[in-house]
């Protein structure tokens, strides 16, 4: 039972957690959207980028895997970190997905990622310490972001692109559905300058995973 683990245990099996999610690609619980869904025939402009909007998710992703589990390190109650366990669940699938199609569009992930998984895990472990309703608030407001992103991620893919096109699109219907549980379960809304601060950094891992 968790109760038998000592926070310091938890923090080495958060850590270690991150070092597998840092090194290997998670084999998901759910089939990618693109299963099934025949290869395009894109131009090398158009495959170059598809693969940096899909290594932006992908970076966002492995963002989400280290806020989740400092999150999750620092919950109250076994209701929240359930809740916080099933959303990550769901965003590992998320991960696995950009990682499959980035390998098939020939491209890489993010140069950064050890960056984003520390940073984001801090920001997480900051987020949960404020209590269950800030830390799902944070979720919620996270959510609503990134939901935006991937909109705006859709309309920027090369139209003949169909594979990346559903994942982006089931990962938008996916954070909806995450923010949505977590307002619903009592989440706090932020004070204005946490949400232009969250987007700030959002922006800032957006701009930089592009290229790097």
């Amino acid at each position: 039972m968790r109760s038998s683990f000592t926070w310091q245990d938890q923090l080495i099996a958060a850590l270690d957690q991150g070092l597998r999610t840092l090194t290997s690609t998670p084999s998901p619980a759910r089939p990618s959207p693109a299963q099934g869904l025949e290869e395009p025939p894109l131009t090398n402009a158009e495959r170059r980028r598809s693969a940096a909007l899909l290594r932006v998710n992908h970076a966002g992703e492995m963002a989400a895997q280290a806020l989740y589990s400092g999150q999750t390190l620092v919950a109250r109650s076994a209701t929240t970190r359930q809740q916080l366990h099933d959303a990550a669940q769901e965003e590992r699938d998320h991960l696995a997905w950009c990682a499959e199609r980035l390998a098939e569009l020939g491209g890489r992930a993010s140069l950064l990622d050890p960056i984003w998984y520390a940073g984001s895990f801090c920001v997480g472990v900051a987020a949960g310490s404020l209590g269950d309703p800030t830390s799902l608030g944070f979720i919620e407001e996270t959510e609503r972001q990134v939901e935006a992103h991937l909109q705006d991620h859709l309309k920027r893919l090369p139209a003949a692109d169909g594979k990346s096109n559903a994942i982006l699109l089931r990962m938008a219907e996916d954070e909806a559905h995450h923010g949505t549980t977590a307002r619903l379960a009592g989440g706090r809304s932020l004070p204005f300058l946490a949400r232009r601060g969250m987007a700030f950094g959002g922006g800032l891992l957006r701009r930089i995973a592009l290229f790097l």
